[in-house]
């Protein structure tokens, strides 16, 4: 691996570190990867990404290897004891009681701190609540190292704000948000995202794109729970305005296009479930600091309620559920990625047995084994089924035909993709979220 200049490493080689260190290294900047999973580490020290749903990361990984500038270890040391830059990005869970889950980011930090050399930097991407870096981290970072934070080390939160399956894009479409500890700590982070980043020109917002630095590091966390917060409660929202335009015979579509006609309405889109690493999991975080806050458990409490009402409406369209075959179709939380992260399939498939149905499980980005592993009856287009649900937005779903589903009565379309056309005259019943 090349040598001189900066050094960076990034902990966390999952679907959003492993991106962001390849963006790191593609710059130029010579970067190492850490991680605890060998096969992976093995993987990628051979150019094989595990993700084959991000355009662009095998092809760059190569292209880093190639060069010398990308390196991944399961060794702490090797990783980190020479970097200027350390990048966490491991996960912070919930736990059942919708508390966050430390464990894996307490690891990482401690880890961190064991191999910590003076005047290096330390940068969170991992969304967390309010307070966790200066209140929680950095504790953690200065007993494993023997240092002292803002005189020894940087610390900085710059929240990851990026997708799956788009990860590069967003890179550039976003600006970077930087929040230090101290004004040092966010000045040498920032600069270190200026040398690396290279962002679109954007002339909707209101300063250039690029690195933005806010007050504090807990002005950047609230910034990322803020802007996924708003996500939860706008769809929340949407979806109030579905259910009420279903029950009086309106068109919420219509009605949510035109209302977004005029420039201060940004109403999103209702749908069968919200699903993902972000919007189910970031209120709580939010809440976890802001316990006062009744809108956001609001919304967490309608957009949990999405599934139910989805069979409840098939339930009224045909009776009772009991013994009924129901092919819910799509178990990614989302179109075009393979990720089932508090995807609505799984509540989906639960209530649906409750209610007495045979719930089955169709997913073009999923083999059989992979869902029975998932723990659900496999299902495929062209088997008989009483009812469907269309879960995810996959664009095979847009051109769904009845010889797909031969013997349903109705399909649910909770995402509103479905081309009705094909539909019309038969007697499969087409019902679509808010319509």
């Amino acid at each position: 691996m090349t040598s001189g200049g900066t050094l960076a490493a990034v902990v966390g080689l999952g679907k959003i570190g492993l991106p962001l260190a390849i963006q790191f290294a593609g710059s130029g900047v010579a970067t190492t990867g850490l991680d605890i999973n060998q096969t992976l580490v093995d993987g990628l020290n051979e150019g094989i990404s595990p993700f084959d749903f991000e355009p662009e990361l095998e092809t760059r990984l190569r292209e880093c290897l190639a060069r010398g500038t990308f390196r991944a270890t399961t060794d702490p040391r090797e990783a980190l004891g020479e970097a200027d830059f350390i990048v966490v990005v491991v996960p912070l869970v919930i736990s059942e009681d919708k508390t966050p889950a430390f464990h894996a980011l307490d690891a990482a930090a401690r880890t961190v701190g064991s191999a910590l050399k003076p005047g290096a930097h330390v940068i969170f991407e991992t969304t967390v609540p309010v307070g966790t870096t200066r209140g929680r981290l950095v504790p953690i970072l200065e007993e494993a190292s023997g240092l002292k934070a803002g005189i020894d080390f940087g610390v900085a939160f710059s929240p990851e704000r990026v997708s799956s399956g788009r990860i590069f894009g967003d890179l550039r479409r976003y600006p970077k948000l930087v929040g230090g500890i101290d004004a040092g700590s966010a000045k040498a982070v920032a600069t270190f995202y200026e040398s690396t980043l290279v962002f679109d020109p954007r002339e909707d917002l209101k300063r250039p794109n690029g690195v933005w630095v806010l007050d504090s590091a807990e002005a950047a966390e609230l910034a990322k729970l803020a802007e996924t917060t708003y996500r939860d409660v706008n769809i929340a929202l949407a979806n109030e305005f579905a259910a009420y335009a279903e029950k009086i015979g309106v068109d919420v579509w219509q009605v949510i296009e035109a209302a977004n006609s005029q420039p201060f309405s940004h109403i999103h889109h209702p749908g069968v479930a919200v699903g993902g690493h972000c919007i189910p999991v970031y209120p709580h975080l939010y809440l976890s600091t802001d316990p006062d806050a009744r809108i956001p458990a609001l919304a967490r409490t309608v957009n949990k309620a999405q599934p139910g009402r989805a069979l409840g409406r098939l339930a009224a369209e045909v009776g009772s559920l009991d013994g009924k075959t129901i092919a819910i179709l799509g178990a990614a939380y989302r179109g075009n990625v393979k990720e089932t992260a508090f995807s609505g399939v799984f509540d989906l498939v639960v209530e649906a047995k409750e209610m007495g149905a045979h719930p089955r499980v169709q997913d073009p980005m999923y083999t059989d084994d992979e869902l029975a592993a998932l723990g659900f009856e496999p299902h495929h287009l062209g088997e008989p089924c009483d009812l469907a649900v269309i879960q995810a937005d996959h664009p095979e779903y847009r051109k769904l035909r009845p010889e797909d589903l031969p013997g349903c009565r109705a399909l649910y379309d909770g995402r509103a993709i479905v081309d009705p056309e094909p539909w019309e005259g038969t007697s499969t019943s087409v019902l679509v979220v808010g319509r």
